[in-house]
């Protein structure tokens, strides 16, 4: 993990985000979604103060991780929701969760009092990593969509910061 660095996601960094994306969304359970969106969809969907990207020695891109508001809605100004991907070469190195504790500390700061995901039930080891992080199961919704023809569930998660009141 050493040679691992978080920093902010630039758009130098748009195709190999866009490709650890994909290679992801081909694995079958990390999203409903089936094809990367384009950079200026990834762009308008997210809040650029909350990307990050885990990089070696070199200077690429490992995983990243991003935020997009869960509601426009003012009350919710505290309240995001996030995604992490990592390439599968990169996996078990803590790539993942060197970018889930950065983007915790970045919202914290920023007063975000709440981060949630939804995670296929499959999807083992990022259930696991999201409870080692501080996140909770709230619940499930069972066969909230279909991926391929076939009904998923989804586990809600949150991490409710500790430190903002």
């Amino acid at each position: 993990m050493a040679d691992i660095t978080v920093r902010p996601m630039t758009a130098d960094d748009t195709e190999r985000v866009l490709a650890i994306y994909q290679v992801g969304l081909d694995g079958g359970d990390a999203s409903f979604e089936t094809t990367a969106p384009t950079w200026a969809a990834f762009d308008a969907g997210r809040l650029p103060d909350y990307r990050l990207v885990a990089v070696d020695g070199h200077d690429t891109a490992l995983g990243w991780i991003a935020v997009s508001p869960t509601s426009t809605r003012a009350v919710y100004a505290g309240v995001v929701e996030h995604s992490v991907y990592v390439d599968p070469a990169a996996r078990g190195r803590g790539v993942a969760r060197r970018l889930l504790d950065a983007l915790i500390a970045s919202t914290e700061t920023a007063g975000i009092w709440t981060i949630q995901s939804g995670v296929f039930p499959e999807n083992a080891a990022s259930l696991t990593l999201h409870e080692r992080a501080g996140f909770r199961v709230v619940g499930v919704r069972e066969r909230v969509g279909r991926r391929h023809g076939r009904w998923r569930d989804v586990v809600l998660l949150e991490r409710r910061s500790p430190v903002i009141d």
